[in-house]
């Protein structure tokens, strides 16, 4: 598991951009909205931490994870220097969660490959709901703080191929 050894809340701020030229989006889901919006929460801290200003960071809810392409998608139409979609598939009992997994991460994908604006995956795919929580502001950290930082270092990176 890629987060066994790591706390994902754990950055160095010398290597993070100066966020203050940026506008961020978020696109989050309402499903298991105690995860996603934990998640958001982190993300949207560290932005402003990064100096990103706040009236510069937008948020979205979606109803669930697919539709965060869609979402994602509409986003990128507003031109902001990075997307970060956020969402969490907890494994049930059907294949429904293979289905749903394969196909954002494909449609994320996409969007990233055909526009210009880069969309950051933060979606959680966990087995249970106590390995969401550990991700989520647990006993791994937050993984929306991780998406934040690869959004800033996109942005970054993006204008600087302009």
């Amino acid at each position: 598991m890629a987060s066994a050894l790591n706390n994902l809340s754990e950055y160095d701020a010398n290597n993070i951009p100066d966020g203050s030229k940026f506008h961020i989006h978020l696109v989050v889901s309402e499903w298991n909205h105690d995860i996603t919006f934990s998640l958001a929460e982190g993300a949207k801290k560290t932005l402003i931490d990064a100096g990103v200003n706040q009236k510069n960071i937008k948020l979205s809810k979606v109803p669930g994870s697919h539709e965060l392409i869609y979402g994602a998608k509409k986003a990128q139409e507003q031109k902001p220097d990075a997307v970060i979609v956020i969402g969490s598939v907890i494994k049930g009992e059907t294949k429904h969660f293979e289905f749903i997994c394969h196909s954002v991460a494909q449609g994320i994908k996409d969007l990233n490959v055909h526009n210009d604006v880069p969309v950051i995956f933060c979606v959680l795919t966990d087995d249970n709901l106590s390995q969401a929580k550990d991700r989520s502001g647990g006993k791994h950290g937050n993984k929306g703080v991780e998406a934040a930082i690869a959004a800033l270092k996109m942005a970054n990176f993006h204008l600087k191929q302009v």
